[in-house]
């Protein structure tokens, strides 16, 4: 495809230099508007899971909030009643429904206390 608007661009004469720049322009906003974020997005939330520990309060990407009990590989053990305990992968587990919404996950719930 960008041989196709770079033949384009070089057929139509002396504007050439001008759409390669555009070209060159649209991409950088492309990445610093939208790539660059996600990215900052997805470091945050691995630095969260690896920060977690016993005890920690989270709520899965389905919307269950639980406390840690119990962290292997990348499982994780959470209590969400008493004596009511789940087994779920360590990437379904965000801090709050804020990081899980902007991470991509659905649903909002209130966290009772």
């Amino acid at each position: 495809m960008l041989n196709t608007v770079l033949l384009q661009a070089a057929q139509t004469g002396g504007s050439g230099w001008s759409s390669l720049i555009m070209i060159v322009l649209l991409i950088a906003i492309f990445y610093f508007f939208m790539i660059r974020p996600q990215s900052q997005k997805q470091k945050k939330i691995a630095e969260f899971r690896k920060g977690l520990g016993k005890g920690s309060k989270v709520m899965t990407a389905s919307g269950v909030y639980g406390k840690i009990v119990e962290i292997k590989d990348n499982d994780v053990m959470l209590e969400i009643a008493p004596n009511v305990r789940i087994k779920i992968d360590i990437n379904f587990v965000y801090e709050s429904a804020e990081s899980a919404t902007e991470a991509g996950a659905s649903g909002s719930a209130e966290v009772s206390k």
